[in-house]
């Protein structure tokens, strides 16, 4: 399997710069694996696909102000940083740019020397080992000095930080959103239980290994980048119990599906736990916990378009895909929605 099979060619126009102000008018294009057939609506009908008795699961992480912009410390050139995990309580591996300029040793200055970082160690791909010193509380300076990590196809400005948030975003350390989530007002949430429908959440801090291109020609030799996640008890036998009686677990964005994917056993049930995980889900896997899948659109050639394509066929999710340009449908974070199921 080739790369290049998963590549769509996308007109620039229809990468959403901006956020909608209404979460849910997003357009939402609906995929029913089985025949192919598209049909396409407003994302606040996603209520018309899911029965009483399925379960939504959502991923409650929450995106940190990950991108600071500081300067080192003896030439005073400007050095910008992007947190991308955690490895002991102030000590972050990190993505620094310019590299060259953030040797181990280097001392760098944040927001007038509230925060100051020193580089211990250079590991993989480049990524820098740095460690913070501060007085007071990390989060708050972070949210104070740090701007939110949107990818790099978005030019504009973000007006506000909590547009890159879900409305049920809770647990701290995500690089990037779970933007699948993004649509979801708290009415609708609210509308999905009226139904009968449960929700569940699980946790998957995103890193930007998710997003990285793809830069092998075999596929299966492409290598994910791990992310931390976590599956309560109380969550597990919630979702465990939805499938004993029938109901369809609906999983909401790529990191959910990764993370129950990953929990689940041969035997399709789910543990609780936590963990790293780089599941790397491709055509040709076999899905043990999920029958549904509320996602955004993907960049050409990525392990998302990857994913999306081992539950519904790279032929029909190519030709979706080719429809949705076709019909004009806005792409990636902040775009409109695709409902597989």
């Amino acid at each position: 399997m080739k790369t290049s099979d998963f590549y769509y060619d996308l007109p620039k126009e229809l990468i959403a710069q901006d956020p909608l102000k209404d979460r849910s008018s997003s357009r939402l294009l609906h995929l029913n694996p089985a025949t192919g057939e598209i049909e396409h609506t407003v994302f606040t009908h996603i209520l018309d696909y899911l029965n009483p008795g399925d379960c939504l699961v959502i991923n409650d992480t929450k995106v940190i102000p990950a991108r600071l912009y500081g300067h080192k410390e003896d030439t005073g050139a400007v050095i910008e940083l992007l947190l991308l995990k955690r490895r002991e309580k102030d000590i972050w591996e990190t993505l620094v740019k310019p590299g060259k300029k953030a040797r181990p040793g280097a001392k760098i200055i944040f927001g007038d020397g509230i925060l100051k970082g020193e580089i211990l160690d250079i590991v993989d791909e480049g990524n820098r080992l740095i460690q913070f010193s501060y007085e007071g509380i990390f989060e708050e300076i972070l949210d104070k000095l740090g701007e939110m990590p949107l990818p790099p196809y978005i030019t504009h400005k973000l007006q506000d930080k909590n547009r890159y948030q879900t409305v049920y975003a809770k647990n701290e350390g995500s690089a990037a959103a779970p933007t699948a989530g993004l649509h979801f007002t708290r009415e609708l949430l609210e509308k999905v239980q009226e139904k009968g429908v449960k929700i569940a959440h699980v946790t998957l801090h995103v890193g930007l290994g998710t997003f990285r291109p793809v830069k092998v020609d075999d596929v299966e030799k492409h290598h994910m980048h791990s992310e931390f996640y976590v599956v309560e008890e109380e969550q597990a036998r919630l979702i465990n119990d939805t499938k004993k009686a029938g109901g369809r677990i609906i999983s909401v964005g790529t990191t959910s599906c990764r993370t129950l994917e990953s929990a689940a056993g041969e035997d399709g049930v789910l543990r609780a736990g936590s963990g790293w995980t780089d599941i790397f889900i491709y055509p040709g896997y076999h899905f043990k916990m999920i029958d549904g899948l509320i996602t955004n659109f993907h960049l050409p050639e990525s392990t998302l378009l990857m994913l999306v394509s081992a539950l519904a066929g790279k032929e029909k999710i190519m030709k979706a895909y080719e429809e949705a340009v076709k019909e004009r449908y806005r792409f990636f974070s902040f775009g409109d929605a695709m409902f597989i199921g």
